[in-house]
């Protein structure tokens, strides 16, 4: 089975796409870049977005392998362990996470004892590797650039970005975060184009260009016709040039500090301090 069935959930208040895939003759599925909700003014958390991904999942009777991540998102926090106790499956991520952990510890002066090798998470992908969902067959790209731990999961015919790639009319990601590199991101984006022109490509994100419909599929042909940033005959000194003065230009995401010191825990809030109470840090001048 080549084909999967892909289901998409954008998550409106933060312009993030989150993906059920599955084999449904064999009742398998994985769950890409899930979304917590988190309101910044009162620091309260809620499910309410994501439990309308796991009632579709339970609707079809799909039992559930892997929730998979493309990186550790700047932008929302995850709902992985939330799905986990909901409905099973194990958490994954690229290997690149521990070099994100190594360069967010410092800035956030987290515990003593928070370990860099990864370890929070259930797997972590290397380059290359393969592996399955019922009977379709997942390939891990590592696509640093944006962050260290980037990758883009192929599932059948369809390539999931996470920050990669948007669509054709929004480019690529920003490569200005720590440990970003739009050199990097250049040669990433050029392994996908390697992939043949009718790969159904699923974006993590897309802010609708000049107020046309939000989107969340393409192809690869179609990035390699038009993408406004990373398209043939582009050089990589160009786009490196248009990437980094793009970059001075932007904010820094609304949901940053919060989301970055979650997710390279796999999503679980930080330990309760003696009052019993989590906290999450807000360094100053730090970004």
């Amino acid at each position: 089975m080549n084909t999967p069935t892909v289901q998409a959930f954008l998550h409106e208040e933060t312009g993030t796409w989150s993906y059920v895939v599955a084999d449904l003759p064999a009742a398998r599925c994985a769950i890409i870049d899930p979304v917590l909700d988190y309101d910044p003014k009162s620091g309260r958390t809620g499910t309410t977005a994501v439990d309308a991904i796991l009632r579709w999942v339970r609707e079809r009777g799909l039992h559930l392998d892997w929730i998979l991540e493309t990186h550790a998102h700047a932008d929302h926090l995850t709902a992985a362990p939330h799905i986990q106790r909901t409905l099973g499956g194990r958490i994954a991520i690229g290997a690149g996470i521990r070099e994100v952990q190594a360069t967010f510890k410092p800035i956030f002066n987290l515990e003593a004892d928070f370990a860099t090798d990864g370890s929070q998470f259930d797997h972590l992908f290397a380059d290359g590797e393969v592996f399955a969902i019922g009977g379709l067959t997942g390939r891990v790209i590592a696509t640093p650039g944006h962050t260290n731990d980037s990758v883009s999961y192929l599932i059948g015919d369809a390539l999931f970005t996470g920050d990669s790639l948007f669509m054709p009319d929004g480019g690529t990601a920003r490569c200005d975060f720590p440990g970003g590199d739009a050199g990097k991101l250049f040669r990433s984006i050029h392994r996908l184009y390697l992939l043949p022109d009718d790969t159904r490509v699923f974006v993590c994100h897309d802010y609708g260009p000049g107020g046309r419909a939000i989107e969340c599929e393409t192809t690869i042909g179609a990035q390699k016709r038009s993408n406004v940033h990373v398209r043939e005959g582009v050089e990589e000194a160009d786009y490196v040039k248009q990437r980094k003065a793009r970059d001075a230009t932007l904010a820094m995401p609304n949901l940053i500090l919060p989301s970055v010191q979650v997710n390279i825990r796999a999503g679980a809030l930080p330990p309760p301090e003696a009052n019993g109470v989590r906290y999450l840090k807000i360094p100053l001048d730090a970004l």
